[in-house]
């Protein structure tokens, strides 16, 4: 994911300092929307799945429905957040909106290599273990 916003964000500031009639202008398009199509890809088949499988498999049985609630909100509450500001900062810069959004996923990546468990091949017991 990071990857591919960093070429989405490299596109939009080429394009930004390029003619509009060159051939470059063109290609730049496109390769911003093979970014955006490798993003939606990336999230898809990675951390857009996370919070649904770690609530499923770290969560004790007696606060699961207390606490998935409450994740599944704060859940739907960021993706609103960034779908809300996101033509905001389209409209202050291009490149600059993707470079923010590369930064952000750059530490979620961080994030969960520190702090997320390992939960395969583990019980339930041993994941609530690891946090105490």
């Amino acid at each position: 994911m990071t990857l591919s916003l960093l070429i989405v964000a490299v596109a939009f500031y080429v394009e930004g300092i390029v003619a509009k009639d060159s051939d470059l202008y063109g290609i730049m398009g496109i390769l911003s929307l093979v970014g955006l199509v490798a993003f939606v890809i990336a999230f898809s088949l990675g951390i857009g799945a996370i919070p649904w499988i770690i609530m499923s498999e770290i969560l004790p049985v007696n606060i699961k429905g207390l606490a998935g609630s409450v994740a599944t909100l704060a859940n739907w509450l960021t993706s609103w957040v960034i779908t809300m500001t996101a033509n905001l900062l389209l409209t202050w810069s291009g490149g600059g909106t993707f470079t923010i959004y590369a930064v952000v996923t750059a530490f979620t990546v961080v994030f969960v290599a520190l702090w997320v468990p390992e939960t395969k091949g583990r019980s339930l017991e041993e994941i609530q273990s690891s946090f105490r």
